[in-house]
């Protein structure tokens, strides 16, 4: 394909058409359709296009709209969305006060110039330390998860000196080179060894970690940070267990190493509480934020730490940089997300809805255990196991053939992850609840043959 920009320029002016529109017409969406497989195959990743496909049962399945806890696709079918965007929608789908504020900070500035001080930055960082536990204090803004992440072992090594990690079997932080060190899944890893140092241990083993650090001490090949997930999200929804995170705590305070808790997903009220370490009283050093930091609306994430993890950043500002971390728009959505995650208690509705829908989910699993084995999770990041990865591949299946989006997790492919938006009604829950009975039901006649179980795509 060559270049062509007379072309690229009607093109754009024609894209542009569709988003202004509040309404399209058949042709538009047949349209609409075609060409994004189309594109989708050429010019992004015809792999990601097959899979899409197996989970979402046919090209037509197109999004086009969402508010709330639904969202339409280009024909106007509408859809519970159970997913969440992998925990995106903390306050729903474009929640009316998230998208004032950045379409008014759009109407003032929309990218600040990297020279001046930015105000929002420095609103976000004071705010961020007034929700989180402790004496975490200082903000470095990412565009991302990962980027979190990344920033989280950069202060490490340089409030330690050190450069050896230990993460958890089951974790995972992030597919860029340094977070991908901690992920845990050897099909991620292995195209990209080696990666920075890290040693992993089974999560929620102490000894085991014990174990490592003092030998990692007694070795001189000391450790900068323990990273974990409190919950670990792709791994299948594993929760920390009883004292696990305090006595890591400890194990870092004695070997002198920095403790990082992601809660990228875990965070911002998923699981009833702001963050999910406050159950266990435990502040890490560093802590990473992403996903629903930004309310759905805005891509931001954060690394934040202690005073004494930002004293050779303090030094040098200039080691750690990035051009669109922190921005006024992405600022401006995340300050609207944690003012409408206290002024609507939707921290406490998350805890409330988790305690309605796990007994219920559980009761599923004891009424049919040839399919569903049980379901865990605290708040609104739950995880549903089944029998095995066909079968729960083939209830999410049967579950998006009934307007209700869900997906299993990364590492653990028998789990299928329940993360809705927070605002959820508890209509919608149960209108999710009858929808999985059914689909269980159905995938319970094909185990018995009445149907054959179509394959799973990894």
């Amino acid at each position: 394909m060559t270049q062509d920009l007379a072309n690229a320029k009607q093109l754009a002016k024609n894209v542009l058409d569709l988003i202004g529109k509040q309404n399209i017409d058949d042709a538009e969406r047949k349209m609409i359709v075609e060409d994004s497989v189309r594109y989708w195959r050429e010019h992004v990743n015809e792999g990601f296009l097959q899979y899409r496909k197996s989970v979402s049962t046919d090209y037509t399945a197109v999004e086009w709209q969402d508010e709330g806890a639904i969202f339409k696709d280009i024909n106007g079918k509408e859809f519970i969305d159970i997913l969440g965007g992998f925990g995106i929608y903390s306050v729903g789908h474009r929640h009316p006060k998230v998208l004032k504020a950045v379409r008014e900070q759009l109407d003032k500035q929309s990218i600040h110039s990297q020279e001046l001080i930015d105000p929002l930055r420095t609103y976000l960082a004071r705010l961020v330390s007034l929700i989180t536990p402790g004496d975490l204090k200082y903000s470095f803004f990412t565009n991302s998860g990962t980027e979190s992440v990344e920033a989280c072992l950069k202060m490490a090594m340089l409030a330690t000196g050190r450069h050896h990690f230990i993460g958890t079997t089951g974790g995972f932080h992030g597919k860029s080179l340094g977070s991908l060190g901690g992920t845990s899944k050897a099909v991620f890893r292995e195209p990209f060894l080696p990666l920075l140092h890290w040693s992993h241990v089974p999560f929620g083993d102490l000894q085991a970690l014990k174990t490592t650090m003092e030998c990692c001490d007694f070795s001189g090949d000391r450790i900068a940070a323990f990273v974990v997930e409190p919950i670990q999200g792709e791994g299948g929804i594993n929760i920390a267990p009883p004292g696990y995170l305090k006595a890591a705590r400890e194990l870092c305070d004695k070997y002198g190493a920095m403790l990082v808790f992601d809660e990228i997903q875990c965070g911002m009220g998923r699981t009833g509480k702001m963050f999910y370490c406050e159950y266990d009283g435990v502040v890490p050093d560093l802590m990473a934020l992403g996903k629903g930091f930004g309310g759905g609306v805005m891509p931001i994430g954060a690394c934040v730490g202690r005073e004494a993890t930002w004293q050779k950043y303090i030094e040098n500002p200039f080691l750690h940089t990035t051009t669109f971390g922190g921005n006024p728009l992405a600022c401006a959505a995340a300050i609207a997300t944690i003012s409408v995650l206290l002024e609507e208690g939707l921290v406490e509705q998350a805890r409330q809805k988790g305690e309605y829908l796990l007994p219920r989910l559980n009761d599923l699993a004891h009424k049919y255990p040839e399919v569903m084995l049980s379901a865990r999770g605290v708040g609104l990041m739950i995880g549903m196991e089944f029998v095995d990865h066909e079968i729960g591949y083939a209830v999410a299946k049967e579950l998006f053939s009934r307007h209700i989006l869900i997906s299993g997790t990364y590492i653990n492919a028998r789990v299928l992850r329940v993360e809705p938006p927070l605002v959820i009604t508890h209509e919608q829950l149960d209108k999710f609840l009858q929808a999985l009975e059914e689909s269980i039901k159905q995938v319970r006649r094909e185990i018995k043959g009445e149907a054959p179980l179509k394959s799973a795509k990894n």
